[in-house]
């Protein structure tokens, strides 16, 4: 099996782009200043839990709920993600160093766009993920399935899914949501739109759940409303994830999860991804892993998982500066006594079962019944 930290693949060269792109609007601020004079470092770089973590991730890679980089890139004239890019947290060299098998690249919206442009900027985000891929094809490779993410880890790539991107991406039809999943999308985060509110969801919000689940798209709750969470809980048979939560009992965010929201999570068997984000989590190492701990002692080591949240302009942990720095978060849970085996469900297996879950039922939904032809003026008139 590749081993995917090391350079088994020569880098190819990449051209200028001609003139340089517009200045894009960055992320939603969600940086906090973590003062280093308080922090000291959890372990010395050749400690045996640092090792074992290498040697479990060589196993079981990670694979990263939410990244940015599609998003960050707009704003380079010019970039290497072969040879290394200082300007991003994630270049192919650091996605292996820190033994990442596969990553969810957001489809970032800015909030103020709705409707036809939303649909539009969708497709622009989607068009550019789907470049920078075949671009840098020797490291990196398109995946949809379960499947093809193992593939593209035996060959020695990291496996990129497209997703997740806001509700308003689908302009109110349930025609561009099976648009936008032809073209690779697996995830939309249900929030933002009027039929996924602080209310929950109309009728017409859950048509597009059933429609989810027929397609195989699978849903994100992070800063969905209560409402919405414990309505798609209810309505989705696929499993759902929420791609940048962590315990509000520990921190409080309005992505974060109370605690009995977090048990229902686990009963429903869905999947809580722990953003690596100093705002959510804390300013140390120390702090994401409380935040595991807690969500694993409420939901279960089979519905947590990790979210890096790199280039997407928030601050992040001491030690957890890039992507190449997960080894140090996996050492901190092997001394708190995480067995090999609860590490391998949170980094590659939890996500590989969300995955699978999407993907069969979707498989039986197809044959039960056709694509749905619903609007939203048919259900919330």
């Amino acid at each position: 099996m590749a081993d995917l930290q090391d350079d088994l693949y020569p880098a190819t060269e990449v051209g200028r782009i001609d003139g340089a792109l517009p200045e894009a609007e960055p992320y939603p601020a969600e940086a906090v200043v973590v003062p280093p004079e308080t922090y000291q470092p959890v372990s010395d770089p050749d400690d045996a839990p640092l090792t074992r973590a290498h040697d479990v991730l060589a196993a079981h890679p990670v694979a990263d709920g939410y990244s940015g980089l599609p998003w960050a890139l707009r704003r380079l004239p010019w970039y290497d993600l072969d040879l290394g890019e200082s300007a991003v947290d994630a270049d192919v060299p650091r996605l292996r160093k820190g033994r990442v098998g596969a990553v969810f690249w957001s489809l970032h919206l800015p909030e103020d766009v709705q409707g036809d442009r939303a649909v539009g900027a969708a497709l622009e985000q989607l068009d550019l993920a789907k470049g920078v891929v075949a671009e840098y094809d020797e490291g990196l490779r398109p995946a949809r399935t379960a499947g093809q993410i193992a593939d593209a880890r035996n060959c020695g790539r990291v496996a990129v899914l497209f997703g997740p991107a806001g509700a308003a991406a689908l302009g109110d039809s349930l025609s561009v949501l099976r648009s936008l999943h032809t073209l690779g999308l697996r995830v939309l985060t249900l929030t933002g739109t009027s039929w996924a509110g602080a209310a929950g969801l109309t009728r017409f919000g859950e048509e597009v759940v059933r429609e989810m689940n027929r397609t195989g798209v699978i849903a994100d709750l992070s800063y969905a409303s209560d409402r919405t969470i414990r309505r798609v809980l209810t309505v989705s048979k696929a499993p759902v994830l929420f791609s940048r939560s962590a315990a509000h009992a520990l921190r409080p965010h309005p992505a974060n999860l109370p605690d009995e929201l977090l048990a229902e999570v686990g009963g429903a068997k869905g999947l809580c991804l722990v953003p690596l984000s100093a705002e959510q989590t804390g300013p140390t190492v120390r702090d994401v892993a409380d935040h595991l701990d807690h969500v694993r002692a409420l939901a279960g080591p089979e519905c947590v998982g990790l979210s890096g949240t790199y280039d997407t302009g928030s601050a992040h942990p001491q030690e957890l500066g890039d992507t190449s720095c997960y080894p140090r978060l996996i050492a901190e849970l092997l001394r708190r006594g995480w067995d090999e085996s609860e590490v391998a469900l949170l980094t590659w297996g939890n996500v590989q079962r969300v995955l699978r879950g999407a993907d069969f039922f979707a498989r039986a939904a197809q044959q039960r019944r056709p694509p749905s032809t619903a609007t939203i003026t048919d259900l919330d008139g």
